[in-house]
């Protein structure tokens, strides 16, 4: 019987790492992923999970794992179809490996996704982002940071990760003001901010100083500056 464990280990090295070059936050999707998988196997199988071997991990037992999110753990339609995902593509990495499991990869493979309702994305209308801002109480920094923040989200459409991840090298002010940002799957984009956007922006800077090129660009005023993100590409200058 061919042991999970090495299957696995070399996926991550070889696959995500080396081959595919995948972030940080795929990494840490499949690994937990892969986590709550192997618990679940070793609870159903009474083996430890170094002890788990490929045809322990079988269609059935994948399937009960899914129905065991939805249902266990409260999981969406969308969550249980990305752990799924994560186990295709593992099994896929090891269909040229280990064709003596071919037929346990197979029927894993052939395990479809669920359909799921998608709702329409709502939005906010302009009174009600004017609420928002409103109810930030400026006389204070926590309220200046929040109002910058919240407006510069308002204003650009950026994800909350990409907006607590921005640095000082993020943002251009002055003439052609705009943020850029790292986004899904690496995707780097450019977003021009308005004048008020910007001023906005440019005062929070100025009261919380300190421009250290790595430090968030909306971070506490007294905060020492973080570490670099280890999965973020270094930044090309601007042409």
């Amino acid at each position: 019987m061919t042991s999970f464990a090495p299957l696995l280990q070399a996926f991550f090295t070889d696959r995500l790492i080396s081959q595919r070059g995948a972030s940080g936050n795929t990494i840490r999707a499949y690994r937990d992923t892969f986590r709550l998988l192997l618990t679940f196997a070793a609870a159903r199988t009474g083996k430890r999970p170094s002890a788990l071997g490929i045809d322990d991990i079988d269609a059935p037992l994948v399937a009960a794992f899914l129905e065991h999110l939805e249902h266990d753990r409260h999981n969406q339609v969308r969550t249980r179809n990305h752990r799924l995902a994560a186990i295709h593509s593992l099994f896929s990495y090891a269909a040229t490996g280990h064709p003596e499991h071919a037929a346990t990869i197979q029927r894993v493979l052939t395990i479809p996704t669920k359909r799921r309702q998608r709702n329409l994305v709502s939005y906010l209308t302009p009174a009600e982002i004017d609420a928002l801002l409103g109810a930030c109480d400026r006389s204070t920094w926590t309220g200046r940071r929040d109002h910058a923040m919240l407006l510069l989200t308002a204003q650009t459409g950026l994800r909350i990760s990409e907006l607590i991840s921005l640095t000082i090298t993020d943002v251009t002010l002055g003439a052609a003001a705009h943020v850029r940002c790292v986004g899904k799957g690496r995707k780097q984009r450019i977003t021009p901010m308005t004048a008020l956007t910007a001023d906005t922006l440019a005062t929070w800077l100025a009261e919380r100083g300190g421009w250290d090129r790595h430090r968030a660009a909306l971070s506490h005023p007294h905060r020492p500056a973080p570490q670099p993100r280890r999965d973020r590409a270094p930044h090309q200058p601007l042409p």
